[in-house]
């Protein structure tokens, strides 16, 4: 299997723009800013391109795990696939002919990415806001948001073939 880097980048920017809405004023930015501590003023003091880039970056790289989990092909690529284009297993050939395609849809892939989310995003952003001492909506905020980032990025990754 190849690495799909456009449907990656694609779903990494995604992140930038749910970010847009979701944080936005009249949907969750007023409350999130309240229970978070910021102000206007130490907005205004951020180095926005550089959050931006790195939050682009850090996109891609929960992008590039959401592959594994959303593409089903990529066990079937470590167990039976081999290391390169000469090295494929006849059974990998066979499986792949078979379901090479199966399970690659936009609602298949999002399922999977809000299950990520659920079991491994929540839990981590809820341990941190418990010892940050933040409250229940900081932490319902921020995973609300990573969830709909995932379940996006997980349809988007799996359907682009």
């Amino acid at each position: 299997m190849e690495i799909n880097f456009l449907a990656l980048i694609v779903a990494a920017l995604s992140t930038l723009v749910i970010g847009f809405i979701w944080y936005n004023p009249k949907v969750f930015g007023t409350i999130w800013m309240k229970e978070s501590g910021l102000t206007e003023e130490k907005m205004k003091g951020a180095n926005m391109p550089v959050i931006f880039i790195m939050s682009i970056f850090f996109a891609f790289l929960i992008a590039m795990f959401l592959q594994f989990v959303t593409i089903h092909q990529w066990g079937a690529f470590g167990m039976i696939g081999g290391g390169g284009a000469t090295d494929i297993k006849p059974s990998y050939a066979a499986f792949m002919a078979d379901y090479g395609t199966a399970f690659r849809s936009f609602r298949h892939g999002a399922l999977h990415g809000f299950l990520a989310a659920l079991f491994f995003a929540l839990p981590m952003i809820a341990t941190n806001a418990l010892f940050e001492r933040k409250s229940w909506k900081y932490t319902f905020i921020n995973a609300g948001y990573w969830a709909v980032c995932f379940t996006i990025m997980g349809g988007i990754i799996c359907s682009w073939q």
